[in-house]
């Protein structure tokens, strides 16, 4: 949904276009949609947090200090740093609901953006043969995918004096950090991946088929490596 920035206003510029920081959440129901058409024998389930983050009285604030829903505390920064906390909550319930392998997208960060620009979707996670597979995935139709590090010294920007964790890491590795802030709640031994499609998923101008607006950037990805040379074990 339209991600004003919260208190964390963005300017007039990064307004303009803020209609499709969904893109991870529509990205996740063409997922869905196509496993019914297409009639894949797989175990999926999604989970959609859906949110608007819109100033207001009821609007929470800078420097509030949050409960989780596993019970981890966020030092809140960065109002319009939303996107991970609703994520990071979706990641909770997903293995509460019993998902061995977890992929998440999300228009995350604009750090995505000034990294990799438009071309690649940034990849980050906690398990290099399931990030493997997702990147082999993505290459044969045609997604471009980068991988980013995951070095334990990004995780400590996250340090709170007053919380578990803030929920931004600082003006340096936004994408990174932003990325970490989520393993925070992947239980140890679960498969992970997170892609930052903030650059990818829409066309401000018409690229060279003509298409403006949404792309549904990683939806054949995730179609493929469920499709293909994938162990019943692991669905």
């Amino acid at each position: 949904t339209y991600d004003s920035g919260g208190l964390s206003l963005k300017s007039h510029a990064n307004l303009e276009f803020m209609k499709d920081d969904m893109a991870g959440a529509a990205a996740a129901v063409g997922v869905m949609r196509a496993l019914m058409l297409l009639k894949y024998p797989v175990n999926v389930l999604a989970v959609i947090p859906l949110v608007e983050n819109i100033p207001s009285g009821m609007a929470y604030h800078v420097d509030d200090i949050l409960t989780m829903y596993n019970g981890k505390t966020v030092e809140v920064k960065n109002t319009d740093a939303e996107g991970r906390l609703i994520l990071a909550d979706a990641l909770t319930y997903a293995q509460e609901k019993g998902a061995t392998r977890l992929i998440d997208l999300a228009t995350l960060t604009g750090a995505c953006v000034t990294a990799l620009g438009t071309v690649r979707t940034g990849m980050i996670g906690n398990d290099q043969e399931w990030m493997n597979r997702f990147f082999s995935a993505a290459t044969e139709v045609h997604e471009k995918i980068w991988q980013l590090p995951a070095d334990e010294e990004y995780e400590k920007l996250l340090e709170s004096d007053v919380a578990d964790l803030k929920n931004v890491g600082g003006p340096e590795a936004g994408a990174i950090t932003a990325g970490l802030f989520l393993k925070q709640f992947v239980h140890d031994g679960t498969p992970w991946i997170h892609l930052d499609i903030a650059g990818p998923a829409f066309n401000e101008k018409a690229d060279e088929t003509g298409l403006i607006g949404a792309t549904g950037v990683g939806i054949k990805s995730i179609l493929h490596l469920l499709q293909g040379g994938v162990a019943s074990h692991d669905r």
